[in-house]
């Protein structure tokens, strides 16, 4: 037994929202959605359980929200407040083990295979302290692994059933028994299983966890390529995946959504220069560099595509971010077509490496650079951001 594995995943329900009712307690039990204004296109960024019930769902948008909710009250949203309590939820899970790998502002998973008590007391105390003590409900799910730890909180959701308040629930899955609560699971609720793998499967009759256990290896295979060989292993509770106790960001991008379509060339220029500025200064202040450049854009009807270049050597610096990613934006874009949202992004991370002829060990402290970054930043804070814009390289005859 002391050998045996013991994974917690624990799943802060509803997190923005059970927030905003410890902020205003009057929010209780009514359905209400952190998120944007559905005038300026706003999404839905999370929504009370009372709001569930009429079908709003987060990433939603706001105006469909509102349409099958006329009552949804709309919560701007305080994302200094969610980091402040995620903060404090996750420092108290770091005095329970160090074997802890957050996934999510609300979500982690903890190894707590060496802890001497019991897994439900564990669940229990922890539960009741997050409840007690941070004033946030929690689900919490214990297995043998990440894949049927994660899946035992979501069951145990669903178990608890649909209310006014949040699940704040408890599911353990005994040591040896996880293909058995797999078993009668539908095939979609396998975590990594979307809807198009799910129709697939469906279509092969396969309706449950359990049916997808009775197919052969070589016929999923066949189907899904090597994704095949991965649902054999899931349908079977097995998933060998330690926990990543230091996660390492692998790109780093921000987007803009418009409140109306955008079909000027100099607005959207502009945006791309702003996203890259703020990507380069992340990129800086984590001392990294990325070779890979991404354009994100979506049109009106709600289509989108992502494009992306390779550079030669990796790059933080603001100027050539926004010269690539203008570069794939104008091999995408038709001049005067409407754009809803623009995205940049930075991918294939890496520390930065500094020259044998850097002045200085730190980068940032690089002069010239540093004395060009501060004159921008007053011009800009002075005249305002569109006083200066990113150059482009004229070829001369």
């Amino acid at each position: 037994m002391a050998d045996q594995r013991r994974i917690l995943h624990i799943d802060l329900d509803a997190f923005y929202c059970s927030v905003e009712e410890l902020r205003d307690p009057g929010l209780k039990g009514k359905p209400f959605a952190v998120g944007g204004r559905p005038d300026q296109r706003g999404v839905v960024a999370s929504c009370s359980y009372a709001a569930r019930k009429f079908g709003v769902r987060s990433a939603m948008p706001m105006g469909q929200a509102v349409k099958i909710c006329p009552d949804l009250l709309i919560v701007r949203g305080s994302y200094r407040d969610y980091g402040d309590a995620s903060k404090k939820v996750m420092d108290h899970l770091r005095s329970l083990t160090d074997q802890i790998e957050q996934i999510s502002i609300d979500e982690a998973f903890l190894d707590i295979s060496k802890l001497e008590n019991p897994s439900n007391d564990i669940a229990m105390n922890l539960q009741h302290h997050i409840n007690t003590e941070e004033g946030l409900p929690c689900s919490i799910g214990i297995a043998g692994n990440k894949l049927v730890a994660k899946m035992a909180t979501d069951f145990g959701k669903v178990e608890r059933g649909f209310s006014d308040s949040p699940p704040n629930a408890v599911y353990i899955v005994p040591a040896g028994k996880e293909a058995e609560f797999l078993a009668p699971l539908p095939v979609d609720a396998l975590w990594g299983v979307g809807p198009k793998t799910g129709e697939k499967l469906n279509e092969m009759n396969i309706i449950t966890i359990g049916d997808l256990t009775r197919v052969s290896e070589e016929e999923l295979i066949k189907r899904f390529g090597k994704w095949g060989y991965a649902l054999v292993k899931r349908a079977q509770g097995i998933d060998e995946r330690k926990l990543v106790l230091k996660h390492v960001a692998k790109s780093i991008s921000q987007e803009r959504t418009f409140a109306k379509d955008v079909r000027s060339e100099e607005i959207l220029i502009e945006t791309i220069d702003k996203l890259s500025e703020h990507i380069s200064k992340r990129l800086k202040k984590k001392y990294t560099q990325g070779t890979t450049i991404k354009i994100k854009l979506r049109w009106s009807d709600f289509s989108t595509i992502t494009r992306q270049l390779t550079l030669g050597q990796p790059t933080n610096d603001a100027a050539t971010i926004a010269s690539n990613a203008t570069d794939l934006f104008r091999k995408e874009w038709k001049s005067g077509e409407p754009i809803r949202l623009i995205g940049v992004g930075v991918s294939s991370l890496a520390p930065e490496q500094l020259s044998l002829w850097d002045q200085s060990i730190r980068p940032e402290k690089n002069e010239t650079a540093e004395k060009l970054d501060t004159a921008i930043r007053d011009l800009r804070e002075k005249y305002g951001d569109s006083v200066l814009r990113w150059g482009e390289a004229q070829n001369k005859p």
